[in-house]
């Protein structure tokens, strides 16, 4: 590993990338906090600024890495996070409904908004991330709480539908706050999932799941591999843990694991956003999964540097990997977006 400063902007910071590699600034958003990255059918970056209630297009034509300027795609909204496309119909995932709009690559506008379904808006997560495979959409809703009895059933949970919104049904419950998912190759979803706050400084782990219709991940009775919460409601649901399904991999407590792709190769890699209220704080950096038939093999950090003793100077959320290989990362907190080689 070495240390890189990124180009494109004057960082005050170093961050370690490993050997031979470049990292750079593909756009500084000016103290705006970048969450969600998709590209349109050009294979224009886009991406969702929640606390701004927009969506930018930034493109890069002349292909040098940086992007040539900011478009607004769409302003006003109520907390836009997720981000899908099927051909040129753009998916917008607000706090409280999914919409489509007719978009063109061309100029960068969405126009005619069809909601397609509505979500129980707010509460303590209130980000609603999307993905499509084939001609299904999926979307995660967070819990309203930090651990509680739900009373909606979309809280806690990935619902699937249909594209025009129709067949919108439970895929997966017991999900805390899975604020990020995506696919493999085999056509799996795997998603990231936060477990629940004091109980101290190592517990519970985060997760990496892969998500299968029909099954619950335990929250809010059960954390990690099939642990019951003595703290939630003792004495109740003794039974349950060993019937839910386990992560397939665990993370250290608090590290807030959010954005996950896949390379070509099938490793994964999963933008750890960073912990709020741990004594030491941990995350904030980027680790690299290495995956073999459906299994975790190896962990290991592969961009570090955010977290400079207890000074955190950024908080990776999204990553996208673009036609030609190429890493794309939202910081939310350094309002940047980099380009890594």
């Amino acid at each position: 590993m070495r240390q890189s400063l990124p180009q494109g902007a004057d960082l005050a910071y170093p961050l370690t990338i490993p050997d031979g590699k470049r990292i750079g600034i593909f756009a500084d958003l000016k103290g705006q906090a970048p969450r969600v990255l998709e590209f349109d059918t050009n294979g224009t970056l886009l991406v969702s600024l929640t606390s701004q209630g927009k969506v930018l297009a930034l493109p890069d034509v002349n292909n040098d890495g940086q992007a040539d300027k900011i478009v607004e795609v769409l302003t006003g909204l109520n907390r836009p996070h997720g981000l899908a496309f099927d051909g040129n119909n753009l998916y917008v995932a607000e706090t409280d409904k999914v919409s489509k709009y007719v978009y063109d690559p061309r100029d960068f506008s969405a126009d005619n908004p069809q909601v397609i379904f509505e979500l129980p808006g707010g509460g303590g997560h209130f980000t609603r991330t999307i993905r499509i495979t084939g001609d299904k959409l999926f979307v995660s809703i967070g819990s309203s709480c930090d651990t509680c009895v739900e009373t909606n059933q979309f809280r806690a949970s990935l619902w699937t539908a249909n594209l025009d919104g129709s067949d919108l049904k439970p895929f997966a419950t017991g999900l805390r706050n899975t604020v990020f998912f995506t696919f493999d190759r085999a056509g799996n979803i795997w998603g990231t999932d936060m477990g629940r706050d004091f109980l101290g400084d190592n517990l519970p782990p985060d997760e990496i799941n892969i998500l299968e219709e029909g099954e619950n991940y335990g929250w809010p009775y059960c954390y990690g591999n099939q642990v019951r919460d003595s703290k939630f409601r003792p004495g109740e649901f003794s039974d349950f843990c060993p019937t839910t399904t386990p992560p397939v991999w665990t993370l250290d407590a608090h590290v807030a694991p959010l954005g996950l792709a896949f390379d070509r190769s099938g490793d994964l890699y999963v933008a750890l956003h960073g912990s709020w209220n741990s004594t030491i704080p941990v995350g904030y950096k980027i680790i690299k999964l290495s995956v073999f038939a459906g299994s975790v093999t190896r962990a290991e950090n592969f961009i570090t540097g955010w977290l400079s003793g207890r000074e955190v100077l950024g908080r990776p959320v999204d990553i996208i990997f673009n036609e030609a290989g190429k890493m794309f990362i939202s910081d939310d907190k350094a309002g940047l977006i980099y380009v890594f080689n």
